[in-house]
């Protein structure tokens, strides 16, 4: 997680230096990183100025001035529901995993900044893989910005991003080494039943073999003991 954020850091800064962001938008950046088993994403929202009330009067549901622990927690949730993320055609549950919120003070002056860490467990899958990525949180007055970091392992190396006109959908086609079959994850339902199937024949003939039993000519029905 520091990997992330500091590679988040640097490259989100790159595109948003301090508050360069304008007054009138609420800044939402995505950064990707994408790992074998799992993805995991850090977002930054950061409300302009003038934005601030309107984003304020959605955390702060009960306007006593206050962000409480339930307000901030239903807050991130609500977040997570505008997004949503699929790997190769099937979505993919987002879980947050922490969220931490800026004070009121530093929001309204425009200097504050919400970040949720989210991760989500990938499905099985082939070498290539697609990720499509769509956030329409406050789209009426949302900036987006997102992008990805280079896989930590070597084995997963990213070859096509593209973004709509104003990032709000962003799709990442990477490749990721092969599975082995003695990998947990390689045992889909469909493997696993075959795998199954294929044992219990392989049971079957054993058990066959040990009795002295012997499988009829195709003239001959049924099963028959060696005759001596």
């Amino acid at each position: 997680m520091k990997v992330l954020l500091a590679a988040g850091a640097v490259l989100l800064s790159a595109g948003v230096p301090g508050t360069a962001h304008r007054i009138d938008e609420y800044l939402q950046a995505t950064l990707f990183s994408i790992e074998r088993d799992n993805i995991t994403a850090q977002l930054r929202l950061m409300p302009g100025v003038a934005v601030f009330p309107v984003v304020l009067a959605a955390i702060d549901t009960d306007a006593d001035g206050l962000l409480s622990n339930a307000e901030r927690t239903a807050y991130a949730e609500r977040v997570l529901r505008d997004l949503s993320l699929t790997v190769d055609g099937d979505p993919v549950r987002l879980q947050l995993f922490s969220a931490n919120f800026a004070t009121i003070e530093e929001m309204k002056e425009g200097r504050g900044e919400i970040q949720l860490h989210v991760h989500a467990n990938v499905p099985p899958g082939g070498r290539n893989r697609r990720l499509v990525f769509e956030n329409h949180h406050q789209r009426r007055i949302a900036a987006y910005l997102v992008n990805s970091v280079v896989p930590r392992d070597p084995g997963i190396r990213l070859s096509v991003q593209s973004r709509n006109e104003d990032q709000s959908v962003y799709r990442l086609d990477y490749v990721q080494p092969g599975v082995s079959p003695l990998s947990l994850s390689w045992w889909s339902a469909g493997r696993l039943w075959t795998g199954a199937a294929v044992l219990l024949l392989l049971a079957r003939l054993a058990f066959i073999g040990r009795a002295g039993l012997t499988v009829d000519s195709p003239g001959e029905a049924g099963i028959s003991r060696d005759r001596r």
